[in-house]
């Protein structure tokens, strides 16, 4: 059996892992579900890294949740938040004037309402998300679920990322919106920037709703998304870097560690260094790390693409 060196496999291996670490992330989140189950039925026919937002007070709130849930998708609770703006309002709309019981009974409802939910972003909100006092109780509330927050980001100076400070709830940000217009050429344009911001930055959150226009775009962009984009769910950006954290909030200076105490023992008595025997590693483990790296970097899931498509159009022969 033919060997390689040891040191050859971690190279190999580093290189295939940083080709598929500079795959941009592209996640979508599909908003407003659960009004209109039939036109939402063809979000959940999209690749189940499309998640759905699920409002939970709409009359088929859990039945989308479970349906979303059973073919493996992530579902987030669409929690409606108070805009700035005057417009008819959600039963349950999260006003920054609330207090921390009524907003934790307000949340304790859209859980159970919306199960399987892994995580929350608003609906509307601009008065809500830029008050720091109210996202302080939102944060309080979401703490005791393990539920992420996906900040819809409706207004610039957004305190989502400065009030979960103190507590587990991580938050990340919406980076373009889809369908601002009904319009078909403006929402692809949407999606080729959201395609551009991953490729760039390294990732990015697009937020939809299941109009016809947006789900018509999407059925004709998806199949033919780049080999160097991937979609994600959002959670899997979790620990990515997400920009400023709106408002004004500066995280404390982290202080220098304390020099050490030189050692008096060391420096001058020279250490014997013990060589150890190179170990061989078989060509099959090389086959097998090249293998798994490659079926996980873009070009492998572009091949799984491809190939899954030609196996679909060709005809097979009838069993005689």
């Amino acid at each position: 059996m033919r060997y390689i060196k040891p040191r050859t496999v971690v190279l190999i291996g580093c290189l295939l892992q940083v080709c598929a670490a500079q795959a941009g992330k592209l996640s979508i989140v599909i908003d407003d579900v659960g009004y209109r189950p039939h036109e939402e039925g063809a979000v959940l026919q999209m690749p189940t890294a499309i998640s759905i937002a699920v409002l939970p007070n709409a009359p088929h709130a859990r039945l989308m949740a479970t349906r979303a849930h059973s073919q493996g998708r992530e579902v987030l609770i669409h929690m409606p938040m108070a805009p700035l703006s005057k417009q008819p309002l959600e039963r349950d709309t999260l006003q920054p004037s609330m207090s921390s019981e009524e907003i934790q009974r307000i949340i304790r409802n859209a859980v159970n309402n919306v199960p399987y939910a892994v995580g929350m972003n608003n609906h509307m909100g601009s008065a809500m998300t830029s008050s720091l006092p109210g996202m302080e109780k939102v944060m309080q509330a979401l703490d005791s679920y393990q539920l992420y927050f996906l900040d819809s980001m409706t207004i610039g100076n957004s305190q989502a990322t400065r009030a979960a400070a103190g507590t587990h709830v991580k938050v990340i940000k919406r980076k373009v919106f889809l369908d601002d217009t009904a319009n078909e050429a403006d929402i692809r344009r949407q999606f080729n920037r959201a395609v551009d911001v991953a490729r760039r930055t390294g990732s990015a959150i697009a937020i939809g709703h299941p109009r016809p226009a947006t789900v018509k775009v999407l059925q004709q962009m998806l199949p033919t998304l780049p080999a160097d984009i991937v979609l994600v769910k959002p959670s899997s950006l979790l620990n990515e870097p997400q920009g400023g954290s709106g408002g004004n909030y500066v995280p404390p200076a982290v202080k220098p560690p304390k020099p050490q105490p030189k050692n008096p023992f060391t420096g001058g008595i020279k250490q014997c260094k013990v060589k150890l025997p190179k170990e061989k590693v078989s060509a099959s483990a090389v086959i097998s790390v090249i293998g798994e790296s490659v079926a996980q970097s873009p070009a492998g899931t572009f091949i799984k693409r491809q190939w899954q498509r030609w196996t679909d159009a060709t005809p097979t022969k009838p069993k005689v």
